[in-house]
């Protein structure tokens, strides 16, 4: 599953990625790199007015709050894209850029303390319920989300906790947010952005948009959510300042991944992400009408360890454990029968495809089970037979995995034999995948889960949540629940940095030392192949670009 998160964007963090929106190798896959993007792009003049996309989700999320520390989902931001103000949208190249439905502009001004950023608002941009976007959802967003009030259960603070001051322009469609130092993303803030009703009180943060989207402000907007069905259906506004949505309505669908070559070959969907099922790539092929997209993903499969464990707070083991897992292994098992390329990911921060990227996996990296054994001899994980034990315990692993995600499934079968090589046993449970996160990652009930991180044109802010130290507010993303001060400062440090080519290197140094803490294991920058219909546009294997969902739609004949 694919968890976004986007600190503004991850920017962060669920379990297949979400439909929609590599370098070559040795071997299978190894006919070169994948595209940027492939979205079967149409002007707009050549989409017809009218029809209904149908596209599935992986799970079916409670929590709308794309900022909540429940929400920040892939599916959550899929949804909200069409119906929510993103003030920035990438391109292929992951060049951020002003969404003019919503920003006129945003200029950055170098002060003695720090910066500060004039956003220049679309005088039309309006919620819903009348009210004009502006001054006061900036305000009540970056407050909400500056993590000073631990009451907001919120999934980051990055970017946010810099901003000292949020104030009136020149006139109601100027807002001016000041930084305490410099704060290289800010582009990647206040998108999505939310209402000021949201963010003004911490309980309604944490339930205003549960189960609902009470106010929008974007191409499409909620008609009904329906939890029996578990579907969201979204239809055209009328009220939408922009120009005008060539689709009738979006009807998203929960539906397990493994239904879901079916349900396209039967007419039921229109697309849907392949993602590393090499059986449903067989089967979508087939199906008569139909293409895949491809492209590099921004996003990266691994695993996460659970530092806070009993068996997992000893850096020791967890090294060990890194050390056990042949990530080779786990690789070509999961790319297999693609045709992509197939390479270990040696970077928390970036994926093998992205400026900046640096492998610094060192010995880490590496399967060495030997080094693992001596390890868990020196943390006092003593063989006994099969296993290690310790005061009377068996070193055991809990390996969680969702229901329905086959590749989750093997990984934790190969990861069950190659650890059980060094010692440990490891036990896979089997979860809903509408529960994965909500009642097992997020509140700690795992030792070890495979997920993909799916990341953004801002990996080193919107990541630094997943890697900081937790706070007196929870832990957040950071999902290991573990952390040191070292890590936090490098990471401060390179999001500080303006200049492009050493914040890079300030990253890569805080990336070392996230790799010597062994607290999430990259496996490999996930491929994006989608099956669409044919005559479906401006949609599909996305990788960095966001698309603007008022050109979705299906083309003319001929």
């Amino acid at each position: 599953m694919t968890l976004r998160t986007r600190i503004g964007r991850v920017t962060a963090a669920a379990l297949v990625a979400a439909t929609g929106c590599g370098a070559p190798s040795h071997g299978e896959g190894a006919a070169g790199a994948l595209p940027a993007s492939d979205i079967g792009p149409v002007p707009r003049d050549r989409v017809l007015t009218g029809g209904t996309l149908r596209w599935p989700l992986p799970e079916f999320p409670s929590q709308w709050n794309f900022h909540h520390v429940n929400g920040m989902k892939g599916v959550v931001e899929q949804v909200v894209q069409g119906a929510l103000p993103f003030l920035m949208r990438a391109d292929a190249q992951a060049v951020p850029r002003p969404v003019p439905e919503y920003l006129r502009s945003a200029h950055l001004t170098r002060t003695r303390n720090g910066q500060t950023v004039t956003y220049r608002l679309n005088p039309r941009a309006r919620w819903s319920d009348g009210r004009p976007i502006g001054l006061r959802d900036f305000a009540a967003q970056a407050r909400a989300l500056s993590g000073h009030d631990p009451r907001f259960q919120v999934a980051a603070v990055t970017g946010y906790r810099q901003i000292t001051r949020v104030e009136r322009g020149e006139d109601d469609h100027v807002v001016k947010v000041t930084f305490a130092g410099t704060y290289a993303d800010w582009r990647s803030l206040f998108s999505p952005l939310y209402p000021a009703m949201t963010n003004a009180r911490p309980d309604a943060f944490d339930t205003a948009w549960t189960n609902r989207l009470p106010v929008t402000a974007g191409p499409f907007r909620l008609q009904r959510i329906d939890r029996t069905a578990k579907t969201v259906t979204m239809v055209r506004d009328p009220r939408w300042w922009g120009p005008r949505a060539r689709l009738d309505r979006i009807v998203y669908r929960a539906l397990d991944p493994s239904a879901a070559p079916g349900a396209f070959a039967n007419r039921e969907i229109d697309l849907m992400d392949v993602g590393l099922d090499a059986d449903a790539l067989r089967r979508v092929r087939r199906v008569p009408g139909a293409v895949i997209r491809r492209a590099g993903g921004p996003d990266w499969r691994h695993l996460t360890f659970n530092a806070a464990r009993p068996a997992l707070s000893d850096v020791r083991v967890r090294r060990a454990v890194m050390l056990g897992i042949d990530r080779d292994v786990l690789v070509r098992s999961d790319l297999s029968g693609l045709g992509v390329p197939r390479r270990t990911l040696g970077n928390h921060l970036y994926v093998n495809t992205q400026k900046g990227y640096r492998d610094n996996s060192a010995e880490l990296g590496r399967h060495d089970p030997d080094e693992a054994g001596r390890l868990l001899d020196e943390a006092g994980w003593a063989r006994h037979g099969r296993y290690r034990a310790k005061a009377g315990r068996v070193l055991a692993l809990r390996f969680v995995v969702a229901s329905g995600v086959a590749g989750g499934r093997r990984e934790g079968e190969l990861t069950r034999v190659l650890l059980e090589r060094i010692g440990i046993r490891v036990d896979i449970e089997t979860v809903p995948a509408d529960d994965l996160f909500d009642r097992y990652v997020v509140p700690g009930r795992f030792d070890i889960v495979p997920f993909s991180w799916l990341g953004t044109s801002f990996p080193l802010s919107t990541l630094r949540g997943v890697f900081a130290r937790p706070g007196r507010g929870g832990a957040g993303q950071n999902f290991s629940r573990a952390g040191t001060a070292a890590i936090d400062a490098a990471m401060d440090r390179a999001i500080a940095e303006t200049d492009a080519e050493r914040a890079q290197d300030l990253a890569n140094r805080a990336d070392r030392l996230i790799w010597r803490q062994a607290l999430v294991l990259p496996l490999y920058q996930r491929p994006q192949l989608v099956a669409v219909r044919g005559d479906l546009a401006n949609i599909g294997a996305c990788g960095f670009l966001e698309p603007a969902y008022q050109d979705i739609g299906f083309t003319r004949p001929g």
